[in-house]
């Protein structure tokens, strides 16, 4: 029986997922006055989705995640990116990440108790 099961890689990935997600936010923020600079996102939600719906674990460990440009142009300078939407979406996914390190936290911990190691 493996160590990690199919809900432990997922949140492994997941967190993989949203910490590149942040990485991708920060940067659309840090070019919001970049003339021509288009926006991008990481979907891990989808990818992450559809690798689980196969029930391979290799599937889900193997997961990767890219972003994609947003080719939508906001401003007549050719810049696509909205502050208040992406401080909105950083927001919502820093929650995100917090809410599955907590969950994975938790679920250590209880392997760990089963184990006899303690908390």
């Amino acid at each position: 029986m493996p160590i990690f099961d199919d809900t432990q890689l997922a949140l492994q990935r997941a967190i993989s997922g949203s910490a590149l997600r942040q990485q991708v936010l920060a940067n659309n923020l840090a070019n919001a006055e970049t003339p021509g600079f288009q926006r991008s996102d990481v979907d891990f939600h989808s990818t992450l989705a559809h690798a689980m719906k196969t029930g391979d674990p290799n599937a889900i460990e193997s997961t990767s995640f890219s972003p994609q440009v947003d080719n939508q142009t906001l401003r007549a300078d050719g810049n696509g990116v909205d502050i208040d939407v992406e401080s909105a979406n950083m927001a919502k996914n820093g929650l995100e990440y917090d809410a599955l390190i907590s969950v994975s936290k938790a679920r250590t911990s209880i392997l760990r108790t089963a184990m006899g190691l303690g908390g």
